[in-house]
């Protein structure tokens, strides 16, 4: 698509070689002379000579993006632009504006390269990072290059470490609602303000140093616990969820996944569930978002109830604890910690069993174990969407506290741990999945909500309650669903064995992976186990230098495996003498390392502040940038970053977990916002058609031809179809490439221009040509072609060719633009500020065929500076100015010039246009049909024939029906 040029092109068109070199030179310009720089309230990008920063300000920043090894396609480009965009024209607002972009630098493909080629992972990301840099740097976005950080850096990860151990060093205090310091719980423990939990048989004054030492880390907001994880032996290390597939496999690799417990730091972010939840209502998110959020949290209210079996109470959550009469077997998650002590303390026999429990086995252990196996790759979506039902009978029977009953227990894959306790009563009458499994198993079905046939299916509705009483007070027959609930939890608190709850979807956060690649925990152990976290002088701590960065794999079909993470063959590092305080010993570092989660969870915090070498934002730099803003944003302002625009894809886990790690350093006063993210914005979408050869093999789409509506690959036929751009279906169009052949300003009109930004779009190269051939005109409203001449006056009169002076119809046009670019541009409406321009642009090349006015030029160049920031600059020196318009004020608009005096109206008969007649805006009624008659084209098609309606719409237009 490059624009040739020929021998006949004037010499001084806008051309892709002229928009190269305008762009090159005045990116250099914004560089050296700081343009973009935004100055701080303190520190080292404080104002050098003290003077005071504007009140107002704006934090714009764009979602972390990781720098990948296949480069940009202009998909990638379309947030940064448009963020670009409103930065910029926030500053000719007058706003200080803070725009930057870093880099989440930590990740498995870097470690996966660096495993297969033997390059160290830092090598490929700064590689990467350099290429995405040039990339973007062409776009000419005005990012602030002072405040730029990687998570890799180790001026960065030191801080991720520190916020590390101050969550680790915090637990949350229920009482007061938020995190406090650990230093605050120990003389509580030590008075038994605080009891000692469950399991430590004497108070805490009087246990062991290392009892004291567990008794602490039950509290702590960062802990260790034996969790169920993904486990790819293929891969030799655990994977977080987002990277297992529906099908259970990994999404790297294709290799099994298997669910195992394995010791792992757990973040306590279900400590602060209902604070994200209730503090929803505070952000200027897009509601989807929110609703992503409140499900993923999942409130709940019910209650728990235990069924006591062979000694064991095992507790089960329920929103329908008015049901528990019509609980007619138990199912426990195969994992469930209860499970082998039940089938150690059943029959041991399945003599007289039904065979549909055994799962094929002589006996309940043989069944376990054979079961556990065969579901172990399954992953949690799939057990839960799986339509058919299996389970296991554990040879034990529990009793149901409300009818005092024996009820089988089974284990079965549609039960999770990591939901609820685990462990489920089952009412089959009432509930579709356990009404299935109990026709599977033969389990009996007790009716206790009056109103359906539970004969075909579960009865989901509700209704007054039956066969539900029992000899201890409790009876429930004929009341309805609330009554029921609070009367069944006071009996069952009254009788010690239920009581009321509030729970969760929401898991605790794991908080480690078996990877290489990755920030280290600032954490040692001794010899007894006991964790040790390292003070501040010692970090940051960083990886050793290794020769092989994989982690031992196995067989991918080995469940049985076990975890090595790469760092645990490094010894000469895990082996480390320290002084912590009390000699030097000896320790041994954590050889896991964080997830990619953790850079990306404050990094905002970094961009406020990136050289303080003394803490990870200084709080009065916050205050400025993102403190909470009553007086704007009204009196429950949260604070945050002004605008964060980024994909939907990321609405759940990296939005929770900043959240919450934002939330832990506000109660501990290390933030004034309550919030990082004031206002979200998701941008959609650039879509591409993609092709496929009869094998449904992806063939590129940049060299498929089309004959007669087919599409041809070397000669064979292939089949279009349209997806997301990316190098998988081999679609991809380099950013590169679009401005090597139109320019940078161009792309960027283009990719603004193409629909709204919160919507997915189709891309056409075709059709950036139409955005190039509109900064021609532009071009040429201000430049002779031919000479280079400027050919708009720039005189001290304001006038054009002849000393014209702008009409009254200029300036309706002029103002009437500036009036609906502003408001577009501040609602990030960036296609219609293009359409808008281009309607202007079109007015003043028809009615000035020879020069323009300068006072209609130099706004457009203004109002046009934020979408195509190199010609606007261009053309705003060649207009005379010596300094960059980078903070000009944006034009504002004279009220007077957005109203007419007299409008034209269209005048239909009998629904059909016949003519148009122009009236006074406030002109009365039956005046304004007065004239419509009167006008002599009208008139001629009501010669002869009766008005028998006459319909007027205020400034649209009037249709007279007639017979």
């Amino acid at each position: 698509m490059e624009q040739p040029s020929t021998p006949q092109e004037p010499a001084h068109r806008y051309t892709a070689k002229l928009a190269q070199d305008i762009e090159a030179r005045w990116q250099n310009y914004w560089r050296e002379n700081g343009t973009f720089n935004a100055p701080n309230p303190v520190g080292d990008l404080a104002p050098a000579d003290g003077h005071q920063l504007p009140a107002d300000k704006l934090f714009v920043q764009d979602m972390f993006p990781y720098p990948s090894g296949a480069g940009l396609h202009v998909g990638h480009p379309l947030g940064y632009i448009a963020t670009d965009v409103f930065a910029r024209f926030n500053r000719m607002l007058g706003k200080n504006v803070l725009h930057t972009l870093g880099y989440d630098a930590f990740g498995l493909p870097a470690e996966q390269y660096a495993i297969q080629t033997g390059t160290h992972p830092r090598t490929t990301t700064m590689a990467n990072i350099k290429n995405m840099r040039r990339q973007l740097g062409v776009l000419g976005l005005g990012h602030d290059q002072r405040r730029s950080v990687a998570t890799t850096d180790p001026e960065f990860f030191k801080w991720t470490q520190w916020i590390f151990l101050t969550i680790y060093n915090s637990w949350f205090d229920a009482e007061a609602g938020k995190a406090r310091p650990i230093a605050e719980l120990i003389p509580q423990l030590e008075s038994g303000k605080i009891p000692t939990p469950a399991g430590f048989a004497l108070p805490y004054a009087e246990l062991s140093r290392l009892d004291q030492q567990r008794v602490v880390d039950t509290f702590r907001l960062v802990y260790r616990a034996n969790s169920m994880v993904n486990w790819c032996p293929g891969l030799g290390t655990v994977l977080a969820n987002e990277e297992v597939t529906a099908e259970g496999r990994s999404e790297r690799g294709n290799f099994p996944v298997f669910r195992r417990r394995l010791s792992q730091w757990m973040m306590r972010i279900t400590a602060y569930a209902d604070r994200l939840l209730d503090d929803l209502e505070l952000l200027d998110w897009p509601e989807k978002v929110k609703t992503m959020q409140r499900n993923w949290i999942g409130r709940s209210e019910g209650a728990e109830v235990d069924f006591f079996a062979a000694g064991h109470a095992i507790r089960v959550f329920t929103t329908r604890p008015d049901t528990l009469f019509g609980a007619t077997y138990l199912v426990l998650a195969p994992e469930h910690e209860l499970v082998d002590a039940l089938v150690a303390a059943g029959s041991g026999s399945y003599e007289g069993v039904d065979e549909r429990w055994t799962y094929g086995a002589a006996n309940p252990a043989d069944a376990v174990a054979r079961y556990r196996r065969d579901i172990a790759a399954k992953s949690d979506l799939e057990r839960q969407e799986n339509k058919d039902k299996t389970g296991v009978f554990l040879g034990a029977y529990g009793v149901n506290p409300v009818s005092g009953k024996e009820v089988p227990i089974f284990i079965a894959d549609y039960v999770l741990t990591g939901y609820g306790t685990g462990a489920i009563m089952a009412v089959p009458a009432h509930d579709e999945r356990d009404f299935e499994f109990a026709h599977v198993f033969g389990l009996p079905i007790v009716q206790v909500l009056d109103g359906g046939d539970i004969a075909e299916a579960a009865f989901t509705g509700d209704g007054p309650h039956v066969n539900s009483a029992n000899s201890t007070g409790l009876d429930l027959n004929g009341v309805g669903k609330k009554e029921g609930i609070d009367k069944t939890i006071a009996w069952l608190e009254a009788n010690g064995c239920g009581a009321r709850k509030v729970q969760y979807k929401l898991r605790d956060w794991l908080f480690a992976r078996q990877r290489y690649w990755g920030e280290p925990f600032p954490i040692v152990y001794d010899e007894e186990g006991v964790a040790h976290p390292l003070p501040a002088s010692m970090l940051p701590v960083t990886l050793p230098e290794v020769a092989d960065y994989a982690p031992p794999t196995f067989d991918p079909e080995d469940a049985d495996s076990e975890p090595q993470p790469p760092l645990a063959k490094e010894r000469d590092w895990v082996e480390v003498r320290l002084d912590l305080g009390d000699g030097e010993k000896t320790y041994y570092r954590d050889t896991n390392v964080m997830p990619q989660w953790a850079g990306s969870s404050w990094y905002q915090l970094r961009y406020i502040d990136p050289h303080n070498d003394e803490a990870f934002c200084d709080i009065e730099n916050e205050r400025y940038w993102t403190g909470p803003r009553p007086d704007m944003h009204g009196e429950n302002d949260p604070g945050g970053v002004d605008l964060y625009v980024g994909g939907v894809e990321h609405a759940v886990l990296h939005l929770l977990y900043s959240r919450f790690w934002h939330k832990v350093l506000f109660d501990l006063g290390f933030v004034t916002s309550k919030e990082p993210y004031r206002r979200l914005y998701n941008q959609g979408y650039i879509q591409a058609y993609a092709y496929t050869d009869a094998r449904g093999v992806y063939v590129p789409a940049a060299e498929v031809e089309e004959r007669d509506g087919k599409f041809f690959y070397q000669g064979q036929e292939v089949f279009q179809e349209y997806g997301k751009m990316g190098k998988s279906l081999k679609n991809a169009v380099a950013p590169d490439d679009i401005c090597r052949d139109f320019g940078a300003d161009t792309l960027r009109v283009y990719e603004m221009s193409m629909g709204p930004l919160d919507t997915s779009r189709p891309w056409a190269t075709k059709d950036v040509v139409g955005a190039y051939r509109f900064l021609q005109r532009t071009w040429r409203l201000v430049i002779d072609e031919a000479t280079g001449a400027v050919l708009v006056d720039t005189g001290a009169s304001g006038a054009g060719d002849g000393g014209a002076e702008p009409t009254e119809e200029d300036l309706k046009a002029l103002h009437r633009t500036i009036a609906g670019v502003r408001e577009d541009y501040e609602a990030l409406r960036d296609n219609t500020v293009v359409a808008k321009l281009i309607g202007y642009v079109n007015y003043l090349t028809k009615t000035y065929p020879g020069s323009v006015p300068l006072a209609l030029v130099e706004p457009l160049v203004l109002m046009l500076a934020p979408v195509a920031p190199h010609i606007a600059e261009e053309l705003w020196a060649r207009l005379g100015h010596e300094q960059t318009l980078a903070y000009e004020a944006f034009p504002v608009a004279e009220e007077k010039w957005l109203t007419d005096d007299e409008v034209r109206l269209p005048v239909q008969v009998n629904g059909k246009v016949r003519g148009h007649v122009t009236v006074l805006a406030d002109a009365a009624r039956e005046d304004i049909l007065a004239a419509a008659k009167a006008e002599e084209r009208i008139a001629g098609h009501l010669e002869g024939k009766t008005v028998v309606k006459e319909i007027l719409v205020p400034g649209r237009m009037i249709n007279l029906v007639v017979k």
